[in-house]
């Protein structure tokens, strides 16, 4: 089993900036984490779940949804099996429950029903 918890969300002000991070544990992480494809996710309430970004495993490429290209960066520190999401210019309509989410892939895997492991969300509140 993985364990994906996140964690930097918060309330910020519309161009303002958050990173989040996400850290994985458990005992199908050692040694594999660094091929792990890796996502963030998030949902805002009365919509459906949305790719905002991924990663492939091994450092692969990564993929932005056209909503943030620009905006936020994916990240991986590999030697401390965590994920960040950068994430700059915040606007309204970037508010939502954001999540992390991990397969055991080298695939760059941008549909939710891809993933196998899933955090438990952390919300982030754009607002003036």
């Amino acid at each position: 089993q993985l364990q994906l918890v996140e964690s930097g969300g918060g309330t910020v002000q519309p161009g303002g900036t958050l990173r989040l991070s996400c850290a994985a544990s458990g005992r199908s992480l050692d040694p594999t984490w660094e091929y792990y494809a890796i996502g963030w996710f998030r949902q805002a309430p009365g919509k459906e779940r949305e790719g905002v970004s991924c990663i492939a495993g091994s450092g692969g490429s990564a993929h932005y949804a056209d909503s943030v290209r620009g905006r936020f960066t994916i990240s991986r520190d590999n030697a401390n099996n965590t994920l960040y999401l950068q994430m700059n210019s915040l606007q309204p309509d970037d508010a939502a429950v954001y999540y992390c989410a991990a397969r055991n892939s080298l695939n760059v895997l941008t549909q939710a029903n891809e993933y196998d492991y899933w955090g438990q969300g952390t919300q982030v509140t754009v607002s003036s």
